[in-house]
């Protein structure tokens, strides 16, 4: 059995879960931190979930909504469409969204693997962990939430 390879970030974001949960699933403030997509999905396990660049319609990642919980837990898969692995199940990660009320603050974790049951898992890990996983991504959300 291979070692589990997942990226985990976490922040404490000074807002409410509901407004941390607005910014992670409102296409028009996901587009503001998301590297400029706005996602599109109808929220429910089975739907679809698309992240679509705002300015040239390109689908950069597609997924699947595996479990949503709304203001505690999003679970997805993803893929990029233009990777160059086969687009089968086999090759998705799963990225999980967890919030929980800290007092008056919200933690936000985010979870995305296991890259070691992918096509080249150990070099998508690598990478991803070399860029900082989510921290980017999860600073982005904070100044929005916090604004």
């Amino acid at each position: 059995m291979e070692t589990p390879l997942n990226i985990e970030n976490e922040i404490l974001i000074s807002a409410p879960v509901a407004a941390v949960w607005d910014i992670l699933t409102n296409p028009e403030k996901t587009v503001l931190y998301m590297y400029g997509c706005v996602v599109v999905s109808e929220w429910k396990p089975g739907d679809s979930i698309l992240w679509i660049g705002s300015q040239d319609d390109v689908t950069y990642v597609k997924g699947e909504i595996v479990e949503i919980d709304p203001g505690h837990k999003l679970v997805y898969t993803v893929i990029d469409p233009q990777g160059k692995y086969p687009d089968i199940p086999e090759n998705y990660l799963t990225v999980t969204y967890t919030l929980a009320q800290d007092g008056d603050k919200t933690m936000l974790k985010v979870t995305q693997g296991d890259y070691a049951k992918v096509a080249e898992g150990e070099k998508r890990y690598k990478e991803s962990e070399s860029q900082g996983g989510w921290q980017s991504v999860l600073d982005a959300v904070k100044e929005l939430a916090e604004a």
